[in-house]
């Protein structure tokens, strides 16, 4: 009996030894599923990683397609200035053409000269070009012998211009233009008073020329002064031949005090300082003269 009774403890520990194991056995389904957690919880930051990778990918892909437009862009750019720069090296050599143009245009008007050989280099024919106020007027020739020593053979110079003086006063044997820079002066002085008195006439029909000479270094004009309908001869002598403005003005009137007169006086002065045509208008516009 006692055998049995040992027996039967021993079984009922053994069953409540299992029965024990088997309650053991539901905690460790927590520990699985915290484990399924952590691997949940890596794989969504495994996926937000590669999230990120992806954006990274895809902002480097936009950097490169910007840089390779910048760089197109910047190709097109060197290409257009380079375009550019040939157009603007074109257009700096047409500006110099044309103010080498102007500069010759210029040395005309100043009393420029242009020399060419003839008679298979045993001559010389210099052309001497006169203008006033941008206008080109006559042009006159000499022509020069060079053997046995330069002198001149021919020439269309007015006779009333001392050339053969001016010639005996230059150095022309060694330096040419010491004979035509003072002749060019005389001629070009010479056209612009003979152009003056042209433009006296042609555009003050009320102002009479009563007196010139071939040389215009002498012109006698007549106004008229409004209000007491009084006459003024006027005379302009021209002294110094190189020169387009008078050296000397001078009033006569029935009233001898007018020439003294404060306005006469300053009309003196314009007359001297202005190129005669000039003066006039500005006589007209004070009301001085008809």
């Amino acid at each position: 009996m006692a055998g049995a009774s040992t027996k039967g403890v021993l079984s009922h520990l053994s069953l409540l030894e299992v029965q024990a194991r088997s309650r053991k056995t539901p905690p460790q389904q927590p520990s699985r599923v915290k484990e399924l957690k952590a691997k949940a919880e890596a794989l969504m930051t495994q996926r937000d990683q590669l999230k990120a990778e992806i954006e990274t990918h895809k902002s480097l892909q936009k950097l490169r397609a910007s840089m390779d437009k910048q760089c197109t862009h910047e190709e097109e750019e060197e290409e257009e200035m380079a375009i550019d720069s040939e157009n603007s090296q074109l257009l700096r050599l047409m500006a110099r053409h044309t103010q080498l143009k102007d500069l010759l245009h210029a040395h005309d008007i100043i009393g420029g000269y242009n020399v060419i050989k003839t008679r298979k280099g045993k001559g010389l024919c210099v052309s001497l070009t006169t203008a006033y106020n941008g206008v080109y007027l006559e042009n006159y020739n000499l022509e020069m012998d060079l053997k046995p020593t330069l002198r001149i053979s021919r020439d269309n110079i007015p006779p009333f211009i001392p050339l053969k003086s001016l010639a005996e006063q230059s150095n022309m044997q060694t330096d040419i233009r010491t004979l035509l820079d003072p002749l060019s002066q005389h001629l070009n002085a010479f056209a612009a008073r003979k152009q003056q008195l042209k433009l006296v006439k042609e555009l003050h029909k009320s102002v009479q020329v009563m007196e010139s000479n071939a040389l215009c270094s002498l012109l006698v004009l007549m106004f008229t002064v409004p209000r007491e309908k009084t006459a003024v001869l006027c005379s302009l002598e021209y002294t110094d031949h190189t020169r387009c403005l008078p050296t000397r003005v001078h009033f006569e009137c029935e009233d001898k005090g007018l020439p003294d007169s404060p306005e006469w006086k300053k009309n003196s002065s314009l007359l001297m300082e202005t190129p005669v045509h000039k003066a006039l208008i500005t006589m007209k516009k004070m009301g001085d003269i008809v």
